[in-house]
């Protein structure tokens, strides 16, 4: 899973925003076949905190499919990511 705050300066609108936040979780579900949700600061103007998560039996592979992710969000989009957080958890 990743978590993600990300600074949207274009961003005029809440309508704006909500814009933005679509196209990156529809590009990172398409692409990474993901489950990607905006968790937090939903009424920030300027500020969208994303979530996003992927079974696997290999922790290394979703640690791999997630850094690929980030990757896209940081390289295709006008954005910037003030905080990211990329965790793989084991249930044994």
């Amino acid at each position: 899973m990743f978590q993600v705050i990300l600074e949207l300066p274009e961003a005029g609108t809440i309508k704006d925003k909500r814009r933005v936040v679509k196209s990156v979780k529809d590009r990172i579900r398409a692409k990474f076949h993901v489950s990607c949700a905006e968790i937090d600061l939903q009424e920030s103007l300027c500020f969208a905190h994303l979530g996003a998560a992927l079974v696997s039996n290999s922790a290394e592979f979703g640690e791999k499919v997630m850094r690929k992710a980030l990757a896209v969000i940081e390289d295709d989009f006008c954005l910037r990511v003030h905080d990211s957080q990329i965790a793989s958890e084991r249930f044994e």
